[in-house]
């Protein structure tokens, strides 16, 4: 029983005391995640959020209409996508990112930020805490602008100024630099990670859309490892080996 007690400390550690006046603090969502895959999301979860398609407005059904992704039911082979990643070594973006079946590390910096590390493509995302603004300053970038603030157990991860250069999943859904991405992330158990993605594009989609992901906490002894893209060529046959359904 003892290994349960010690578990279960740092989540009563992060409860709200009523009527003590101590500050409430900040769950830790330190560690290395991985996705969980329900038996639903099985068929989709290489390559889309959810089985439908968003709610479009006309100028995102003519951009999407434009895509030629390797995934679904468009698909085509990789050597003639225009998967922006493919063509390019091009960063996936978010929340895309979260569609490559490859772990995140979250690492925590009390009062500075959150640093979330992407296995895939060995990409860094910047959360601050500290109560700074959105950084617009240096124009549209691949990962945005992302600002993190605390309401209760949840961390809600607020991230804008992205460019329109990436794809929303691998199906080619399109975004504008009008996109606005929400993530709310919460550790429902000593184990369990879950994360509300709220996707807004008003120039995209007639409307926000929500999907949810639940990742798994790795041993400690789990790190993130190297994976950077070099060239198109190399990737592409990597891509080939990494899309294959698991056996």
């Amino acid at each position: 029983m003892l290994p349960r007690i010690r578990l279960a400390i740092p989540l009563l550690l992060t409860l709200a005391i009523p009527g003590t006046g101590f500050a409430q603090a900040a769950p830790d969502l330190s560690g290395v995640w991985g996705r969980i895959v329900s038996a639903e999301s099985r068929p989709y979860y290489l390559h889309a959020f959810q089985p439908t398609e968003p709610p479009m407005t006309p100028w995102g059904e003519a951009k999407y209409r434009e895509t030629r992704p390797s995934f679904g039911d468009r698909g085509v082979p990789v050597e003639q996508t225009n998967d922006p990643v493919y063509n390019g070594c091009h960063p996936p973006g978010v929340p895309r990112a979260y569609l490559h079946p490859f772990p995140i590390q979250i690492v925590n910096v009390p009062g500075r930020q959150v640093i979330i590390l992407y296995e895939y493509d060995h990409l860094v995302r910047h959360v601050y805490t500290d109560g700074r603004p959105h950084n617009t300053a240096t124009g549209p970038t691949w990962m945005g602008s992302s600002i993190g603030t605390w309401e209760g157990d949840t961390f809600v991860v607020d991230t804008i100024g992205f460019n329109d250069k990436t794809w929303l999943d691998r199906l080619g859904h399109p975004h504008s630099e009008e996109l606005h991405l929400v993530e709310r992330f919460r550790r429902v158990d000593a184990n369990t990670l879950q994360i509300d993605l709220t996707i807004d594009d008003p120039k995209a989609y007639a409307k926000p859309w929500t999907v949810q992901l639940r990742y798994t906490l790795r041993p400690p002894e789990w790190r993130i490892l190297e994976l950077v893209c070099e060239d198109d060529a190399t990737f592409t046959d990597f891509e080939k080996i990494a899309a294959a359904p698991a056996k």
